[in-house]
């Protein structure tokens, strides 16, 4: 794991701190990969959706990777817990390589523990959702951004209008 900021949606950023605290509060065999996206997201930059570069890899972006050692591609969707589908190229976030993932862009390599050893993986192309644009961002307070979200539950944030 890198040290490096990295950056998720703040549309993303709630419900992930909200998966990491529902997880965390139940004993679960992927204890170790719920603490690998508590860090991630520890570390992480809430942005809204529009600021978000079209090369970093966010929920539901699809995202081809290369293995560093063997040369095989694969392209996933990275998506939530209840979305994953492996054989359809949809990647939880809770599983290693799609912690691994969030945040980064394209271009950048990644060395991660998987369950077979550390891996070294290159990001090769990413693309955007078309739903990540499509819809008007949440707007965060400065209060809540003040709050540290993985130690309080969020307030839900809603779209300017909307009461």
């Amino acid at each position: 794991m890198s040290p490096r900021t990295i950056i998720v949606t703040d549309r993303d950023f709630w419900p992930l701190s909200a998966l990491v605290r529902a997880q965390t509060a139940r004993f679960t065999r992927d204890k170790e990969h719920i603490d690998s996206l508590e860090e991630e997201l520890a570390r992480s930059v809430p942005v809204a959706p529009e600021e978000v570069p079209a090369d970093v890899v966010t929920m539901h972006s699809r995202v081809r990777v290369r293995d560093l050692e063997s040369g095989a591609e694969r392209t996933y969707a990275l998506v939530y817990p209840h979305e994953a589908h492996l054989p359809s190229g949809r990647l939880s976030v809770l599983a290693p390589l799609g912690t691994a993932l969030l945040g980064y862009r394209e271009g950048d390599e990644i060395e991660w523990a998987m369950p077979g050893g550390l891996r070294r993986i290159r990001i090769e192309s990413v693309r955007q959702s078309w739903t990540l644009r499509a819809v008007a961002p949440a707007r965060l307070t400065d209060r809540m951004k003040a709050r540290h979200p993985l130690r309080r539950s969020p307030p839900i944030a809603q779209p300017d209008g909307v009461n």
